[in-house]
């Protein structure tokens, strides 16, 4: 019994460490997509003031409504493409954090697994006579959450991809949008 008790111990500060450096690890990632993010809004809001400014005295100096008109136009396209770069920039930070963040999960769930069926094992062989359909009914509770979690990381998978493909179709038609605008002034 004082074997089973330092195995279970050993495992459950082998559990916990491997949950707070899980946790360290997606803080961190998190923390480098927000950053990422946070550099390229301020990127874009500079370059967006720099840009309205020139485009403001551009159509300062038009001598006519036409030309005003053909100087705002001429302003349109150029917005769109950054904007459509933005959303597209915006989108792979969002898709890159969350590949790292599904890494580092599957990663550290496969190593808790590997350790507790691990541990499963070495109970078993020590576990008294008649337990045998305990140990089996531990096994499968253990490879159906296994299977669960292997569900779920599908289904989270796709829903990203969903939301990345609606994304980039949200932004080509925004620019399309965009486009035939353009031409419909012109």
């Amino acid at each position: 019994m004082f074997s089973f008790q330092e195995q279970f111990s050993a495992a459950t500060k082998a559990n916990f460490e491997a949950q707070l450096a899980l946790i360290t690890t997606m803080t961190s990632k998190a923390f480098e997509g927000v950053e990422k993010l946070v550099e390229l809004n301020l990127a874009a809001a500079k370059s967006t003031l720099e840009e309205n400014t020139s485009n403001a005295k551009q159509l300062m100096t038009a001598k006519d409504p036409q030309e005003f008109i053909a100087l705002a136009t001429s302003q349109a396209k150029p917005s769109a493409e950054k904007a459509q770069a933005y959303s597209r920039h915006v989108a792979s930070i969002a898709s890159s954090a969350q590949a790292e963040l599904t890494r580092a999960a599957e990663a550290q769930i496969a190593e808790t697994s590997r350790k507790v069926s691990a541990l499963v094992d070495d109970v078993s062989k020590n576990a008294p006579a008649g337990s045998e359909n305990m140990v089996a009914m531990v096994k499968s509770v253990i490879s159906n959450a296994n299977a669960g979690y292997e569900q779920l990381t599908k289904t989270t998978k796709q829903a990203v991809q969903t939301m990345e493909a609606n994304v980039n179709s949200a932004t080509e038609q925004f620019t399309q949008a965009t486009e035939k605008a353009t031409r419909a002034k012109k």
